[in-house]
């Protein structure tokens, strides 16, 4: 067994870190052959920088079915520092506030009118009860106007705090995967055919209009952990697809353990 740290445990394409012990461990999927595990051993290794190896304070992310990303480079806070976002009385708020004095879960959607965005408000709300009693936020940022955020709010009744960012600069710091291909997968139809079986529905009015046709509309979201502390984010998942979910308990372990 080699040495290392800090340690990395992989599980198909799923990567997770830990910073309290040394020890350096390769899981193979018992659903893959061995040659397949290595390529996506080798795959998921090269992108870790040996510089990051060491001791250090930089928050640890553990990426989930989304795409990896271990560690949040100082450009990247660096973006978010000067990231504004709008409540929905119009207050421009320095995202990183949102998260500086206190733990937060936030949740990026698509745009303010997907379906697929309208039942992960309900997911992560439907844990509240558990984020409140570990005194952790839960907030909702989407890709758009004000009014766009106003009328999901009205009609999602999302019990969270709900953010809009005009100009998608949060988006754009997270290097949210982006594309055609990204949006318009079998599984995200599936999903979609499913929602719509239990009630959910599109917002065509908000889904076509401009602003979010020609940029919102294509790019992917996500689900962070953060603070307490403007830099420290604990967890991060990019979707990989539309309605790319992670499993609740990972969330829940990153936030509230």
């Amino acid at each position: 067994m080699m040495a290392c740290s800090p340690s990395t445990t992989l599980v198909s394409n799923s990567l997770h870190l830990n910073k309290s012990t040394t020890q350096c461990r390769l899981h193979v999927h018992p659903t893959l052959s061995l040659n397949q595990n290595l390529r996506i051993y080798s795959k998921n290794f090269l992108k870790l920088s040996t510089t990051r190896y060491h001791a250090t304070n930089t928050p640890f992310v553990a990426a989930s079915a989304g795409v990896e990303s271990p560690v949040l480079s100082e450009d990247t806070t660096g973006l978010l520092d000067s990231v504004k976002v709008f409540d929905l009385n119009g207050n421009g708020i320095p995202i990183s506030d949102l998260w500086k004095d206190r733990k937060a879960v936030v949740a990026f959607a698509r745009h303010f009118g997907c379906v697929l965005c309208r039942k992960r408000a309900d997911y992560l709300a439907s844990k509240k009860d558990i984020l409140d009693a570990s005194g952790v936020a839960l907030v909702l940022i989407g890709p758009g106007s004000i009014d766009q955020a106003k009328a999901f709010a009205e009609q999602s009744q999302f019990e969270g705090e709900i953010y809009a960012d005009p100009t998608h600069s949060s988006f754009e710091a997270l290097n949210f995967v982006s594309g055609v291909l990204t949006t318009f997968t079998p599984n995200a139809g599936l999903k979609i055919i499913q929602l719509y079986m239990e009630g959910y529905r599109q917002d065509w009015k908000l889904s076509f209009e401009k602003d979010t046709v020609t940029r919102g509309g294509w790019k992917q979201g996500g689900i962070i952990v953060a603070g307490p502390g403007k830099n420290n984010i604990s967890y991060l998942h990019k979707d990989k697809e539309a309605g790319d979910d992670p499993e609740i308990e990972d969330i829940l372990k990153a936030c509230c353990s």
